[in-house]
This record gives C-alpha cells, sequence and structure tokens, in this order.
C-alpha cells in the first residue's frame, strides 16, 4: 500500500468518541475547502461501524450543506434509524463548528439471490494504455498557480486514467457531455468489503460534476465559475474492489437554473456492473 493511499485509509477509519459519535480529521487537497468525497467517505464509514459485518451498503443520498474546513475535525452523528430482518437504516450528519455541514441516508442489506440482469460494459481502451491525469497536466502544469501545480502532480491514493481527448483547462473546447475514465486505488488493500465501498465512495466524486460542463467550453479553471457539489447519491449493485480498475462511465443529461446533473455506472474490469452514480451540483458563472 503507497503512503498517500494509507493515510487516506486511516482518514476513512473514524475515532468512536462515544456511542454513536466519531470524528474524523479533515484532508486539505488544496482547494481550500474539505473536498466532498472524503466527508461522504467518511460519513459511510462512521454508518458502517453501527451496522453487523453481514450487512453491506446497498445505496446512499447525501446533502452537502456547508463548505467544510480543512483545518479542523469533522463530528460524525449516526441515528440509528431502523434494524429490520433484512435491511438496515442509518442516517448520518457531519458536524463542524457546530453546524452541520453534510448529511447522509444510508441502506444495508443482507446478501439475497434475485433476478440479474445489466448494462453492458461500453469499450475502452485498456488502462495501461491510457495516460495518468499527472501526465495529462505535466502538459500545462507551468500555467498553474504554483499551489495547484503541485496538487496537479502529486503523487495520489487513486490513480485516474482519463479516456477522453487531452485538453487545456485554459482553453477549453465544447463537446458532448460524457466521458469514461478508468481508477484504481495505488496498492493492494485488505479484504473488507465496507472498506471498499466505501474508498469507492470517496473516489466517486472525482471529475464528476465538471462533466456537465462540457458542452459549454467552460471549466472549474474559468474566470468568474462557482462549482460545487449540492448532493450525491450511489447505489452499490455487487461486491467491489477499488485495488483492482473500474471504469466509470460518466455523462450528463441535463443542466438548467445554475445546476448540473450528472450520473455515471462503475463497471469491473471483468465487465460487472459493481455501482451507479448521480449528482447534482452547482455550476453557476459570474460575469466579472
Amino acid at each position: 500500500m503507497s503512503q498517500v493511499l494509507d493515510e487516506l485509509v486511516t482518514l476513512l477509519a473514524l475515532e468512536q468518541i462515544e456511542v454513536n459519535l466519531f470524528r474524523g480529521q479533515s484532508q486539505d487537497l488544496g482547494w481550500g475547502t474539505v473536498y466532498g468525497g472524503q466527508v461522504l467517505g467518511q460519513a459511510l464509514s462512521a454508518a458502517v461501524q453501527t451496522v453487523p459485518e453481514q450487512r453491506h451498503v446497498h445505496s446512499l443520498h447525501g446533502y452537502f450543506l456547508r463548505a467544510g474546513a480543512v483545518d479542523r475535525p469533522i463530528i460524525y452523528e449516526v441515528d440509528r434509524i431502523r434494524d429490520g430482518k433484512s435491511f438496515t437504516t442509518r442516517r448520518v450528519v457531519a458536524i463542524q463548528n457546530g453546524k452541520a455541514i453534510f448529511n447522509l441516508a444510508a441502506s444495508f442489506q443482507i446478501e439475497e439471490p434475485g433476478f440479474e440482469h445489466q448494462d453492458t460494459m461500453p469499450d475502452a481502451a485498456a488502462p495501461e494504455t491510457v495516460p495518468t491525469e499527472q501526465e495529462r497536466a505535466a502538459q500545462y502544469a507551468e500555467q498553474l498557480p504554483e499551489f495547484l501545480r503541485a496538487q496537479a502532480l502529486a503523487q495520489r491514493p487513486f490513480e485516474m486514467r482519463p479516456l477522453e481527448p487531452v485538453s487545456n483547462p485554459f482553453t477549453p473546447v465544447a463537446r458532448e457531455p460524457a466521458r469514461m475514465f478508468w481508477i484504481k486505488a495505488t496498492g493492494s488493500l485488505p479484504d473488507d468489503p465496507a472498506l471498499h465501498r466505501y474508498l469507492l465512495a470517496y473516489a466517486s466524486d472525482f471529475a464528476f460534476l465538471t462533466t456537465a460542463m462540457l458542452p459549454h467550453a467552460v471549466t472549474w479553471l474559468t474566470r468568474g465559475m462557482q462549482v460545487a457539489s449540492l448532493d450525491h447519491t450511489m447505489w452499490f449493485h455487487q461486491d467491489v474492489r477499488v485495488d483492482d480498475w473500474l471504469l466509470h462511465v460518466v455523462d450528463s443529461p441535463a443542466a438548467h437554473g445554475a445546476r448540473g446533473l450528472v450520473r455515471g455506472r462503475v463497471f469491473a474490469r471483468d465487465g460487472r456492473l459493481v455501482a451507479s452514480t448521480a449528482q447534482e451540483g452547482l455550476i453557476r458563472k459570474r460575469e466579472r
């Protein structure tokens, strides 16, 4: 396991400070506020710690309420809403400075047999043949402010390999709101299904909402752009390992009212559809 991946696993593990209360540290990725995937992954981790290990999360719905501060820990309060014969439901509120910054509803289920069907995985170049995000960023790194340049080229807990044409975020060109990218943790991980699911929740927020901006020839670096996640939804269909390659296939069916909607499908390399994702976010351009 790489050092940055080990640090992420520790970050998401949380410290239990009382029954149904957990504390997580904040990670500074250089954006000035807590990365949405961090609070999503930590909230799911808190819920997991109150559920029998035989039950696995199958869906989650979260709302980002306020920006999180990177210099303070986050408290996670778990409400044990229901423990049924087959399903368990949890609500988690993330609190910082006495205010809720995020809330999550998550449902867990025992393993059961049932009907099966799924979408077919689209054709995609093998991940080994696709440049990494850092290799792409190196082509325009000199145009980035120093603090962003360091972050763009830094080692990360997840390796990402977009299957789209290399483009300069300073000179975007309008194109269809669809993209695919391979993702994989940068090291081997224990055989803990819950760990792999909340790590996937963490990684699912990367390069997600920005898909809704592609038809409008803007990026998060465009002057006047405000970009922020409003909510995030995931459904876990099958067992998943994030230390093997996963293909996230994303599209944006609509944008309106300064909001963009994105949806995704996560395929294992063997073609299994292991998760589905959706998010709505703020994509507002202010003229200056």
